[in-house]
Formats: structure tokens, sequence, C-alpha cells
């Protein structure tokens, strides 16, 4: 799951590079969740990553990427 802002180049990066590594995944785009929504989206992020930062990348529910970190992915995707 990728925790993205839809201003951030560094989140537009990290799913680019997701999509060119031909993984499944799904993504919010925080800052255009309204409410409840946005604020329960952002409790989640928070359990991942206390800062609050993006993008944020939650791998399987068993580990946090932040911010835009290539080969980190490749490794923890084994790709």
């Amino acid at each position: 799951m990728l925790y993205a802002l839809s201003t951030c180049q560094w989140c537009h990066k990290t799913k680019v590079l997701l999509e060119e590594l031909g993984v499944a995944f799904d993504y919010d785009y925080i800052d255009l969740l309204e409410g409840k929504e946005q604020d329960e989206a952002m409790d989640t992020i928070e359990r991942w990553n206390p800062s609050g930062s993006f993008p944020t990348l939650v791998i399987d529910n068993k580990r946090a990427i932040v911010g835009f970190r290539e080969q980190e992915i490749r490794e923890a995707l084994a790709v």
C-alpha cells in the first residue's frame, strides 16, 4: 500500500517504480481524501511512520519504507 500526496514528486517516482517493477499495489492520495477518511488514513500512516511524511510504502503489512528509496524498495520486493 502506497500512501502518497498527489503533488509530491517523490510519491510519483515511487508509484512509477512500483509500476515498472510490475508489482501489484494499491495507493491513496491522502491530500485528495476528506474528513474522516483522511483522518483514518493519517492514523494508519502514523502507525507505520510516526513523522507522517510521504511517501510511505507499507509492504505486506509487515514493513514500511518512508521516502523514495529505490534500492531498499527493490530489495524489500526481491525484484
